[in-house]
């Protein structure tokens, strides 16, 4: 019964960070596969950049939910949780966009 106590208490700690590692797998799958269509279109920088708010909104949703909640579990305030929110969803849009300009310059 001991032994099964621990076990417990590392499978509840571990779901906030499976949603996390999951919200930040599909979102950054989701923006990832914006880039070669949006290429093949032809898109400009910014049809870009509203492409990928409108087909990643939810996954966007799901991590940053994931994040929050994970946050606040550890302990941070909602405003602490929010900037980091804010922040791990921007570094990797910022690096879809970086993609995109990348990949737009080359023949």
């Amino acid at each position: 019964m001991i032994a099964i106590v621990p076990l417990m208490l590392m499978l509840a700690t571990a779901a906030p960070a499976d949603a996390v590692g999951a919200g930040r797998k599909a979102f950054s799958q989701c923006l990832s596969s914006q880039i070669q269509p949006a290429l093949e279109a032809k898109t400009s920088l910014g049809d870009f950049q509203a492409l990928l708010k409108s087909k990643c909104a939810a996954q966007e949703t799901a991590f940053r939910n994931a994040i929050l909640a994970d946050d606040k579990a550890s302990g941070m305030t909602a405003a602490a949780a929010q900037t980091d929110a804010d922040d791990q969803v921007s570094e990797y849009v910022d690096k879809i966009i970086a993609d995109f300009e990348e990949y737009a310059k080359t023949p």
